[in-house]
């Protein structure tokens, strides 16, 4: 498992008050982990905070499952 995913499940983790074997991949924040709107605008401003990345809105709504942060993460971020 790479650095950035094991970090962003620990943002999951913390953020959506899940168990880490909850957070697969294909897991929806919305659907699978019991989040709401508010769970996710929190989730992406602790995204922002761990990685020093910026996420418009308009990438906050094409960003609906954990491999969708992970791969939003790795391109976000300065080589």
């Amino acid at each position: 498992m790479s650095d950035i995913t094991e970090r962003v499940i620990k943002v999951v983790v913390d953020n959506m008050g899940v168990y880490p074997d909850q957070v697969t991949p294909e897991a929806s924040f919305l659907k699978d982990l019991g989040g709401d709107s508010l769970d996710v605008v929190e989730l992406v401003m602790a995204l922002e905070d761990e990685f020093g990345i910026t996420i418009s809105d308009e990438d906050v709504a094409q960003i609906t499952t954990v491999q969708d942060a992970i791969l939003y993460v790795e391109s976000a971020r300065p080589n």
